[in-house]
């Protein structure tokens, strides 16, 4: 196991930079995800991490160790990519046993490696398999278990979910974490799936444009997001925003918003309909998912601009019809404000309440 430190690292190629700056620090054992949205430097930040980029400046520590300037294979790291990357010629025992041999582990240990990985990895019965003879779930835990047996300090996954279907990367997310609990080895994660990012992180890294805009626990970036950008990336279905306009005088006095602000956010699950609510919403949509139902609508109101498109999440089955209007409130706890560059402000019940 080992920490991981990451400091004013750059990375540039020819006259482009895609990281600028990236400060980190990853504790022994810990489950780190980098998420955002495609293009934002997280799969190019992980390759840095694992020697394969080099940084064009900045340093990258691992266990107290600068290891910028040695080479993947010196500096510990075991990576699972999203494509397998596996032997078809091989068997799973082989596909799984190729780098020990290659590095000249002794006999006994390759079977001992293998076969322990393979009982962690529910792979027994599956080792003179071949991979076409796999599913793709079984094919990424041959992966995984190739990675295992290196006894890596850090593990390093890019998108290792992203072929997999939607049940079988519900049931793959339980296992990785599973796999971490059981290792206690840490672990840095690259997803665009800000699901995958909440469920399995112990500590999330957002970053756009190769920059961090707020690092911090799960529940911590979904309760106090930083920025409008963190707000509309973290928590499915997405964060609802308006213009303080569109949200009219009464509203606006009662919410006590702070002086400056431009735009309000809630999330879909803290809307709540009140036939005296100051907001009126045309139902366009209305998706009937049996425990829970999602409506989506316009605002009906002038200055709501281009985002008067609004959705709320209520618990069980609804009454409500589509074409219809629906009068909703904002909890002032569960409001987020943000000022006309995007930053967070606090209201004035939030500040009473912490």
């Amino acid at each position: 196991m080992a920490t991981l430190q990451l400091q004013q690292v750059v990375k540039r190629f020819d006259n482009t930079t895609t990281l600028h700056g990236i400060d980190l620090d990853v504790a022994d054992g810990e489950f780190v995800v980098f998420v955002g949205p495609s293009g934002c430097g997280k799969s190019t930040l992980l390759r840095v991490i694992s020697g394969l980029e080099p940084a064009s400046s900045g340093r990258v520590l691992i266990a107290g160790e600068d290891v910028s300037n040695r080479s993947a294979a010196e500096r510990g790291c075991a990576m699972v990519f999203q494509s397998y990357a596996l032997y078809p010629h091989m068997t799973v025992y082989d596909n799984m046993a190729f780098g020990l041999i290659n590095s000249g582990v002794k006999k006994a240990d390759v079977v001992r490696k293998v076969g322990e990985a393979a009982r962690m990895l529910r792979l027994e019965e599956l080792l003179q398999r071949k991979p076409t003879q796999l599913s793709g779930g079984q094919r990424q835990r041959v992966a995984i278990g190739r990675a295992i047996v290196r006894d890596p300090k850090l593990f390093l996954f890019d998108e290792p979910l992203s072929n997999l279907d939607a049940e079988l990367r519900i049931s793959m997310r339980a296992e990785i974490r599973d796999l971490h609990t059981r290792l206690g080895t840490t672990m840095v994660y690259v997803t665009h799936d800000q699901v995958e990012a909440m469920t399995m992180a112990d500590k999330i890294v957002v970053l756009r444009a190769g920059k961090v805009e707020q690092i911090g626990a799960p529940l911590a970036l979904y309760n106090r997001p930083a920025n409008r950008f963190v707000a509309g990336f973290i928590g499915s279905p997405r964060m609802n925003f308006l213009p303080v306009a569109a949200l009219g005088t009464a509203l606006t006095q009662r919410l006590q918003l702070p002086v400056g602000a431009d735009s309000v956010g809630i999330r879909p699950e803290h809307v709540v309909p009140d036939a005296a609510g100051a907001i009126s919403l045309l139902i366009t949509q209305i998706e009937r998912m049996g425990s829970s139902s999602l409506v989506r609508g316009k605002i009906a109101h002038a200055d709501a601009g281009p985002e008067s498109g609004f959705e709320f999440v209520l618990n069980g089955q609804t009454e409500l019809q589509e074409r219809s209007l629906v009068s909703l409130d904002f909890p002032a706890a569960q409001l987020h404000c943000f000022d006309a560059q995007g930053l967070r402000m606090e209201l004035a019940a939030q500040r009473h309440a912490a």
